[in-house]
């Protein structure tokens, strides 16, 4: 018996060691369960991609236009500046105010004749006494040729000796060469001296007015020329269409000092017909076209985009956007002309 026990010991030996292998392992797995179980961090939630949106306009046609701006004054085309050209004097007398109507031949402004006067008076009296000498001469019988001709010679230089005092006294004064309203008067006063070429007085034809534009940056009138198109507002009326009728490059020349700086930063405007309230010193706005392009397309400035020299447009395609090279032409302060590249009715993507 002892030794069926010992067979059978024998015998069951694999199974126990395979059995303890199972124990073994399930007390391991049973070991794992107990310690805790790793935590899975939060998954982000899910959000919706935003949607980006665009500021677009469409390509269209119309007018594009380089131009510069200014305000000008209306000033008249006819105007006379009172000047003792050869000799100056003492001032005795302005016999004018500012906005009086003067005729021509009207004196204006008189100097100091200091006794011309009476030495005009005077050879009046030695003119009319050779007259009558000759006068005398001419009805005495069987008088001497030679009497004739004395009285004659006579005659012609108190005649010659009463011009020049006469010149000398008309030298003294200033008379209106044009009908007029005066706009200028000097702020000299009784027994001030006076220059030759100095303006005393002005008279202008308020009949016929123009636009003067003298700007402070001169560079802005360079690039204009005659016969440029310009549009002429006063206040919130509708605008005028004018012409450039003289630039500092065309204005005649003049011995004028003063006046001859005037012209040379001085742009003048001509218009058909005046604006309503029009009148000498009244302010009016222009706009002088450079350039200027109708029914052509065009987008505003912001659409169009450079690179390294590339002008390009994003332009809205299906669902998306697609760059499109494009030749430009002139522009404006807001828009820009396109040659190329783009047609009517595309729309074009701007930039923020």
């Amino acid at each position: 018996m002892n030794w069926r026990m010992g067979n059978l010991s024998k015998r069951n030996k694999p199974y126990i060691a395979i059995a303890f292998i199972i124990l073994l392992a399930s007390s391991l797995l049973s070991s794992c369960s107990i310690l805790p179980k790793e935590e899975q961090g939060l998954q982000p939630p899910l959000v919706q991609p935003a949607q980006e949106n665009y500021n677009t306009v469409k390509v269209e046609k119309g007018t594009v236009s380089k131009e510069i701006k200014g305000a000008g004054i209306f000033v008249s085309t006819k105007m006379d500046s009172a000047q003792f050209i050869n000799s100056g004097g003492r001032l005795e007398k302005i016999n004018v105010q500012s906005g009086d109507q003067v005729k021509k031949g009207d004196v204006l402004v008189q100097l100091t004749v200091d006794g011309l006067d009476l030495q005009l008076k005077e050879q009046e009296l030695a003119l009319v006494r050779a007259q009558y000498m000759l006068k005398i001469v001419n009805k005495t019988k069987g008088i001497d040729p030679e009497n004739v001709k004395i009285a004659k010679l006579g005659l012609e230089i108190e005649q010659i000796k009463y011009d020049r005092l006469q010149q000398s006294v008309d030298g003294k004064q200033l008379k209106a060469k044009i009908d007029g309203q005066v706009t200028f008067i000097t702020d000299l006063i009784q027994g001030s001296i006076i220059e030759p070429y100095q303006t005393l007085v002005v008279v202008a034809d308020i009949s016929k007015l123009i636009v003067a534009w003298n700007p402070s940056n001169t560079e802005d009138i360079q690039k204009v020329e005659l016969g440029m198109s310009v549009d002429v507002t006063m206040n919130t009326g509708d605008p005028i269409i004018g012409k450039v009728v003289q630039t500092p490059s065309s204005a005649p020349t003049t011995q004028d000092t003063q006046l001859a700086d005037k012209y040379s930063k001085t742009l003048y405007v001509e218009m058909d017909k005046l604006p309503d309230g029009a009148e000498m010193g009244t302010t009016a706005s222009l706009s002088i076209y450079l350039q200027k392009h109708d029914n052509v397309l065009k987008i505003p400035l912001s659409g169009l985009r450079t690179y390294l020299g590339r002008n390009f447009v994003q332009a809205v395609e299906g669902e998306g956007l697609r760059e499109f090279d494009v030749e430009t032409g002139i522009q404006s302060s807001v828009d820009i002309e396109i040659t190329k590249g783009l047609k009517e009715g595309q729309v074009v993507v701007l930039q923020n």
